[in-house]
């Protein structure tokens, strides 16, 4: 619980029951990508008196302080991770919704080499592959 305090207090944010208890989720959760609604099944499921609404607005303000990003993936809903500072993108296979995270150090020189072909720098991007497991033979 005192890294989540720290985190809070470093984010600006008041620690509050709800807060905590959120972000702990993110911390311990095996999936790094999360949906307002999968935060708000593991609270019900441990006896947690925490609305979906007050769910949504931790993550917004999660949003806001550089805590968690959120990707609204193309056919789904806004899933949420924490931002820990390392570029990666994503792989969404298309059948089963699973998000695939990846760093590719040839994609992001690509990258660069195609901005300044055209005379620009890249501040930011994000690459989103929807992908479909091959057919086995």
């Amino acid at each position: 619980m005192d890294q989540e305090t720290r985190e809070l207090r470093k984010a600006g944010l008041k620690v509050t029951h709800p807060r905590m208890r959120i972000l702990q989720i993110f911390e311990d959760s095996e999936a790094r990508h999360l949906t307002a609604e999968d935060i708000y099944k593991h609270l019900l499921a441990h006896a947690e008196d925490i609305g979906l609404a007050t769910v949504y607005r931790v993550l917004t303000q999660f949003e806001a302080a550089g805590i968690l990003m959120k990707h609204n993936f193309e056919g789904g809903q806004a899933v949420y991770e924490l931002d820990r500072g390392k570029h990666h993108d994503h792989m969404i296979d298309v059948d089963s919704g699973k998000v695939i995270e990846f760093v590719s150090e040839e994609i992001e020189r690509l990258q660069h080499e195609i901005a300044e072909k055209h005379g620009y720098v890249i501040e930011d991007h994000s690459l989103v592959l929807y992908v479909r497991p091959k057919k086995r033979r």
